[in-house]
């Protein structure tokens, strides 16, 4: 896309923020910590039991700070998040050259850089994409001036091999390596186990100096790469610097917590709320994962990196074990997984009234493996790895948590907390059946795919479970009693249509959207918007969209772009949930990939609109069936082109234009541009 408007890529401040919640984030699927933090994570690594179970906090030596001498005169300092590509090694500075530019420092990391009459001095800060074990920082020093004198800078660094989660023992150096191990104090429950850590690290110096005669100097350098992961995918508009920003950073926070495509990492124990880089004892969410995985992030992750899709649904596969004995805790069959959830499935949350009632996390969960069969036809992860229990064992648990209602002749769900966790104890909330509906519906379609039996309850409660209406207001209360005017906490009702698939006509669609955006607490967290600006783009309502969407973004705190789940600020950091749910505003809105039919094993059906402030949007990498696409389109015209296989036998695709059903093929590598109109892209009709 040409673009003269400033880099979105990079994000850049002369001075740090004051709450240091809001600092950088650098991690990978296994590591994460917050620039100059005196904490790092290990994905899976949990301490504390029960409702006290959270991330365990390890002493991060990537807690360093380049620093100039006091007497430096006329000193220029910049600290930047470059999102940016590239992986050249570095060859060397320049008197003119600011953090943009220097070479080598493309890969996804953070920058700070000195620069004073005699010299440039930068500190690199990153966590390894490949090699996903290893934190890394790096700095450079060089002359710009004449003259053969040393040049000092200093590192500020705290440094203590404690943490209040493991018992932590100093061993032998190795290898020039400081080395630390230990096990965590308390498993998360009884008899379970206590998980072991290693951590070997490079000794810092309190100073480096580059000597006489020295042109420039380099200390721990290392070659990483990301280029391929962004040539492969992204998400870019024409439209105003702030929109792209909030775009790429959200991008980048939510991959980066991810294995690197084509590559064997570590095993995924699922994404929290606030990331890798956050969840020690009493912060964000105490690491543990909820929904918001499922939901929130996950349709964004399946349709540029199905690789990493498929780990976050084997995260399910493999509590699925917890999820089971929590139904059992419950007196109900089937799997109930929990609402938050550590390692082992089991419920972790502090409070009970969560775990016990915010049940709809279980179609969640199911959402997000139909969402991947439909994207993937992956039959091997459901035939043999377990994607089949998954979904069976939930609709064993809807069926046993029903109850019939004689006087209705309808199944009730009772005693239950929506999304709208203002409401506690309620009866058929209509998001929650809605997902009750979808998840045997989908479990049936499965089992006929797999040629498994179909329990006659699974249809019958299917068809028979009450889904709220109002005929005389025209639309859906959020539950059995909801009175008009209630305030509600977030998004829920609105959820109807995208992304949980459920027909409305366009007026009903437009009445819930009224109806709750009016009530919606502005002190909700910040995916609420998203959702509603996917629901006036869906009516083709632009104006009305663009205003929620630029909403949503006001989470995004400078200078880092690092998300808060509130708009004043609280909550959790680094908050995926909010990058999620506004990257699917785009991602899945603008392009009409969230109309009712949109993703399916039929096709993917696009419908798009260019909203007030975005004349154009281009999406690469898109994954569907073995194939990768280009997505681009502006008010005038729609450009597909299919630009590889990614999978052996990919079926050959075309794209079928509507209302016409002109059907156009799409060949390996051609790029095919038609006027700007709805349709599907699906296989070749034979």
């Amino acid at each position: 896309m040409e673009d003269t408007q400033p880099d979105p890529t990079l994000f850049v401040a002369h001075s740090l923020p004051r709450d240091p919640r809001l600092l950088a984030t650098v991690t990978n699927a296994y590591l994460g910590t917050r620039v100059y933090h005196d904490t790092l994570h290990v994905s899976g690594v949990y301490n504390g039991s029960g409702g006290s179970t959270h991330r365990a906090v390890l002493p991060s030596p990537l807690n360093v700070r380049l620093e100039a001498p006091a007497a430096t005169d006329q000193l220029i300092e910049t600290f930047a998040l470059d999102t940016n590509t590239g992986s050249k090694a570095w060859s060397g500075l320049s008197p003119s050259r600011g953090p943009h530019s220097l070479p080598g420092c493309g890969f996804c990391s953070f920058l700070h850089t000195l620069e004073g009459p005699s010299f440039q001095a930068y500190q690199r800060i990153y966590a390894h994409r490949t090699l996903s074990h290893v934190l890394a920082f790096r700095v450079c020093i060089a002359r710009v001036t004449a003259g053969n004198g040393p040049i000092r800078v200093l590192l500020w660094s705290v440094f203590s091999p404690e943490s209040p989660d493991l018992d932590l023992h100093l061993g032998p150096d190795f290898q020039g390596f400081r080395y630390l191990y230990g096990r965590t104090l308390t498993p998360e429950q009884p008899g379970g186990p206590q998980k072991e850590v290693h951590m070997l690290w490079t000794p810092v110096p309190s100073a480096l100096t580059l000597d006489e005669g020295e042109e420039t100097r380099i200390w721990d350098f290392l070659t990483v790469a990301w280029a391929q992961f962004w040539e492969g995918c992204s998400l870019d508009v024409t439209g105003p610097l702030a929109l792209r920003q909030a775009l790429r950073s959200s991008l980048y926070y939510l991959f980066s917590a991810l294995p690197h495509p084509g590559t064997s990492g570590p095993i995924c124990h699922g994404l929290s709320p606030g990331g890798l880089s956050n969840g020690s004892q009493g912060e964000c969410y105490w690491g543990h994962v909820f929904w918001d995985q499922d939901l929130w992030m996950f349709p964004n992750i399946l349709m540029f990196h199905p690789e990493a899709a498929r780990a976050l649904l084997e995260y399910r596969v493999r509590t699925l074990g917890g999820a089971l004995e929590n139904a059992r805790a419950l007196n109900y069959k089937g799997a109930k997984f929990a609402w938050e959830s550590a390692d082992s499935g089991l419920e972790v949350c502090p409070e009970d009234i969560y775990g016990t009632q915010e049940v709809h996390i279980n179609g969640a969960v199911v959402l997000a493996f139909q969402l991947y069969y439909h994207a993937t036809k992956d039959l091997q992860l459901f035939r043999e790895a377990g994607g089949w229990d998954v979904v069976s064992a939930v609709a064993e648990f809807w069926c046993s948590r029903v109850e019939w209602n004689a006087s209705e002749n309808k199944f009730d769900l009772r005693g239950v907390m929506p999304p709208d966790e203002y409401h506690a104890g309620v009866s058929n909330s209509v998001y929650t059946n809605v997902l009750v509906q979808n998840s045997l519906h989908f479990a049936a379609a499965l089992a006929r795919d797999l040629g498994e039996p179909i329990p006659d309850q699974w249809l019958v409660v299917a068809d028979k479970i009450k889904v709220p209406f109002d005929p005389e207001w025209n639309f859906h209360p959020e539950f059995d009693g909801y009175e008009l005017g209630d305030e509600v906490k977030q998004a829920d009702v609105v959820l109807l249509g995208y992304p949980v698939p459920f027909p409305l006509s366009p007026d009903v669609r437009r009445r819930n959207l009224e109806i709750y955006e009016a009530v919606t607490s502005p002190q909700g967290p910040a995916m609420t918007w998203s959702m509603f600006a996917v629901g006036w783009m869906e009516l083709k309502d632009s104006s009305r969209a663009q205003g929620l969407l630029d909403r949503n973004i006001i989470n995004a705190t400078e200078p880092f772009k690092v998300w808060t789940e509130n708009a004043d600020g609280s909550g959790a950091v680094n908050f995926l949930t909010g990058m999620g749910g506004f990257l699917q505003a785009v991602l899945f809105g603008c392009t009409g990939f969230s109309s009712l039919h949109r993703i399916t094993c039929e096709g993917v059906t696009f419908d798009p609109l260019c909203l007030t402030d975005i004349s154009r949007v281009c999406v690469s990498g898109i994954f569907y069936q073995g194939n990768r696409l280009n997505f681009t389109f502006s008010k005038e015209s729609v450009t597909v082109e299919v630009t590889a296989q990614a999978w052996p036998r990919a079926p050959q695709l075309e794209a079928e234009l509507w209302p016409s059903g002109v059907q156009i093929p799409l060949l390996l590598g051609n790029q095919v541009s038609f006027p700007c109109s709805a349709g599907r892209i699906q296989r070749s009709s034979p």
